[in-house]
């Protein structure tokens, strides 16, 4: 698979916008990248629960203009927009938290597809001691096993546990926090304070943090 992840870290985009919200400051984490299939086939991917369980997690729910959804052992929300082929918006509800999320896809040719994911959340003591990898990190992960599920569907289906304590997957969680530390800074966060939190969530993916610790995921 290293080949494959390796095409991953350099083909995926990683924005970091920050704004408001009712007053109250935001960071949206953006990430996007280019896929190699029918705009159908990537649609049918993150919208049927069956496709989604074979590559993210069991969803339960309506998935469907004003459904709610829930995600097995992660998130869930309410789905606020829905127009199918270009643009999904829901609610993100999570460990006593909610936010946002945006799917946006564009077709660039016949066999191309741009996905763009939006998470949108108000800053918090959490973005503090995490930053951006907190949200970044974990979405990634999960644009890999997209990316594995649709265009190279003769691989095994992807395991995140199994992944994520590889040294293949450790390298990937280091260099992904160390890409969203440099989204960050490029938005114009403190440099220093950034590349502290960076370190905090690379430790805490790679298991080097306490037990006792939060958790940074935030997908």
């Amino acid at each position: 698979m290293k080949a494959y992840v390796s095409d991953h870290l350099a083909s995926v985009n990683r924005r970091i916008h920050f704004s408001e919200r009712d007053r109250k400051p935001t960071a949206s984490v953006i990430l996007s990248r280019q896929f190699g299939v029918e705009p159908r086939a990537l649609w049918n991917a993150i919208t049927s629960p069956e496709e989604i369980s074979k590559w993210f997690a069991p969803v339960t729910g309506q998935l469907g203009l004003g459904g709610a959804y829930q995600i097995a052992g992660n998130a869930s929300g309410i789905i606020k927009e829905c127009n199918p082929l270009i643009h999904v918006a829901l609610t993100w509800e999570f460990a006593d938290d909610v936010s946002c999320v945006d799917l946006q896809l564009m077709r660039n040719a016949p066999s191309s597809v741009s996905f763009e994911l939006s998470h949108t959340a108000v800053l918090s003591p959490h973005w503090d001691q995490y930053g951006a990898g907190a949200t970044g990190v974990g979405w990634e992960t999960s644009y890999l096993a997209l990316y594995l599920y649709l265009q190279h569907p003769s691989e095994s289906l992807f395991d995140e546990e199994e992944f994520v304590t590889s040294d293949e997957g450790k390298d990937f969680i280091s260099k992904s926090s160390i890409a969203w530390a440099e989204a960050s800074i490029l938005a114009g966060a403190d440099a220093e304070v950034t590349k502290a939190a960076a370190d905090r969530t690379t430790a805490f993916y790679l298991g080097q943090e306490g037990k006792d610790s939060d958790s940074p995921r935030q997908r």
